[in-house]
Order: C-alpha cells, then sequence, then structure tokens
C-alpha cells in the first residue's frame, strides 16, 4: 500500500519549521539539511512499479506468449526458492496454473497477480500482491509454510494452496470439490513436466 501523500507533505513541512529555527539560512549555492532528507525520503517513497514497462491501461507490460511470460519471472523465481526452499519445479507448476506468469491476472474471487494472492493472505504474508516480485515472493513464502505444514506432501500442499489450508484439514485432505480437485491434478501434471526438463 502507498503511503498517503498528505501525511508526508505535512511531515515535511514541519522538518522544514524546524530546520528553520536550528539552523540559520544558508546561501542559495550550498545544500541545505533539509534537502538531503527530502532526497532521501523521495528515493523510498518511489513508485516500486516504475521499474515494469506499463501498458495504455497501466497494467504491466508482459509478453503475449505463456513460454515467454514464465521465463520473465525465471531468475527471481529460482531466487525466491533458495531462499525459501521450495522446489522450483513446483512454484514453476503453481505459478503456471494460477496465472501462467501474468502479474496482471485478476481471478473472479479476488485473487492477484502472478501466484493468485487473495489480498487478506498478502497481508498476512506481509507483501503487495500488486508488486509482481513481492507477490511471487508471498507465493513461494506460502507454499513453503504449507509445504511445512503438511511434511511435504504436495497434495496436501497444492489442495490448501487452492481451498485453504482449514478446508483441507477438516476433510484431512484434498477436498471434495472438482476445482480443487483439478487443480490438484493439473499442477502435479506441471510438477513432473518440469521435473522431467519437458
Amino acid at each position: 500500500m502507498r503511503t498517503p501523500m498528505t501525511g508526508i507533505t505535512r511531515v515535511l513541512g514541519r522538518i522544514r519549521e524546524i530546520e528553520a529555527m536550528v539552523y540559520p539560512p544558508s546561501p542559495p549555492e550550498e545544500t541545505k539539511p533539509g534537502e538531503r532528507f527530502e532526497k532521501v525520503l523521495e528515493e523510498v517513497l518511489d513508485d516500486p512499479y516504475e521499474r515494469y514497462e506499463r501498458d495504455e491501461d497501466g497494467s504491466i507490460s508482459v509478453p503475449s506468449g505463456l513460454s515467454e511470460r514464465m521465463s520473465m519471472w525465471e531468475d527471481k523465481m529460482r531466487e525466491l526458492c533458495e531462499q525459501y526452499e521450495v522446489d522450483p519445479d513446483l512454484a514453476r507448476a503453481v505459478m503456471r496454473m494460477e496465472s501462467g506468469g501474468n502479474p496482471n491476472a485478476i481471478s473472479r474471487a479476488g485473487a492477484i497477480g502472478l501466484m493468485q494472492l487473495m489480498p487478506s493472505t498478502a497481508k498476512g504474508l506481509g507483501v503487495d500482491p500488486k508488486d509482481p516480485e513481492r507477490n511471487l515472493e508471498g507465493g513461494i513464502k506460502y507454499l513453503s509454510q504449507l509445504a511445512d505444514k503438511y511434511d511435504g506432501d504436495y497434495v496436501k500442499t497444492l489442495a490448501a494452496y487452492n481451498a485453504g489450508p482449514s478446508r483441507v484439514d477438516s476433510y484431512n485432505g484434498v477436498p471434495p470439490f472438482p476445482e480443487t480437485q483439478r487443480y490438484v491434478k493439473n499442477v502435479l501434471a506441471l510438477y513432473r513436466k518440469y521435473s522431467r526438463g519437458d
């Protein structure tokens, strides 16, 4: 979530007032102490999404082909999988099934981005689902947490990723929902394909 600019403007105004009381006016060619602070603040508040090219509608520009979209995130995905100890083939299969590597994807249920995080799940993971790299990190971190919870049982892990851990726990396995059953079957098929190097 972006920080409201009105609050920042007030804080900066108050900082300028305090600096005016503490520091004597300096010649125009010198750098004022507040200017350094403002520059750092501007850098910190820089739009995290500016590093991505945007289409006319404001969405992040991504290649149209599935393999190009998937490969666009490969390096970051591998780095995050190493950090969270997740099999990259599993993460790749989930990302392909969830969004096909499209950071602009939004499901009918409101899941957002590459690995289709629900806003509440993203909040619990401490990530901004609209920032593709943070969304990817959240999805991989969530996979890691679920795999730990289910002792590496990928069937339960994937069912929980799709339907939620409470449903997996209440049914002691894959819930009897056709969507979740298809999801688990399809992701496992992709996982086997990636594991073989296809």
